[in-house]
C-alpha cells in the first residue's frame, strides 16, 4: 500500500537525515507555524530585502529551509507503532501459553484415561488370579491323573513286553 499526502512527506523526511534539534520538548506541543505558500514567502522576502533601512542600508533576511516534521508527532508515531508491535508480541506469547495450557489439559485427560485402563486391567488380573486359585485343586487333580495314566501306560508296555516274551517261550516249548 503506497503512502499518500502527509504520510509520504513524513516518510520522505524520515529518509533524509535531519539535523539534530537543539531543544527537545516532548511534554508540551509547540504551536504550529502558520503555513505560507512558497510564492508568498519569496515575494515577502524580496520586498524586505529591497526596502531600505532607516540608516539607508539594505538588510537581507536569512533564507529558511522548509520546516522539518514535528519531532513530537514522529515520536508519537514511533511509540504507537512500537505499542502495536509489543501488543502483537504479547498476544502471540499469550496464545502460546493458551496452547500449552490446552495441551497440558489434554495430556492430563489422556493420563486419567490410561489410569482408568490400568485400574481395570489390574482388577481383571486380580479376578483371573482368584479364578486360577479356585481352579488350582482341579488342575492338581488333572496333573495327578496324568501321572497315573503315564504310570499305567508304562505298566501296560511292560505287561505287553512280558506277554510277548511268554508267547515266544510258549512257541519254543511247543516246537520241541
Amino acid at each position: 500500500m503506497a503512502a499518500t499526502g502527509e504520510e509520504a512527506a513524513a516518510m520522505d523526511s524520515i529518509c533524509k537525515a535531519p539535523a539534530p534539534p537543539t531543544d527537545l520538548n516532548l511534554t508540551a506541543e509547540p504551536e504550529p507555524e502558520p503555513r505560507r505558500d512558497a510564492a508568498t514567502s519569496d515575494a515577502t522576502e524580496t520586498q524586505k530585502a529591497k526596502r531600505p533601512n532607516e540608516g539607508g542600508v539594505e538588510t537581507a533576511e536569512e533564507a529558511t529551509e522548509p520546516a522539518e516534521p514535528d519531532i513530537n508527532e514522529l515520536c508519537r508515531d514511533m511509540f504507537d507503532k512500537m505499542a502495536v508491535f509489543l501488543q502483537g508480541e504479547l498476544t502471540a506469547t499469550c496464545e502460546d501459553y493458551k496452547l500449552l495450557e490446552n495441551m497440558n489439559k489434554l495430556t492430563s485427560l489422556k493420563y486419567m484415561e490410561m489410569k482408568d485402563i490400568s485400574i481395570n486391567i489390574s482388577r481383571n488380573l486380580q479376578d483371573l488370579n482368584q479364578k486360577y486359585a479356585s481352579l488350582q485343586p482341579y488342575l492338581d487333580q488333572i496333573n495327578q491323573i496324568e501321572e497315573q495314566v503315564t504310570a499305567l501306560e508304562q505298566a501296560a508296555y511292560k505287561l505287553d513286553t512280558y506277554s510277548k516274551k511268554l508267547e515266544a517261550k510258549f512257541k519254543k516249548l511247543e516246537k520241541r
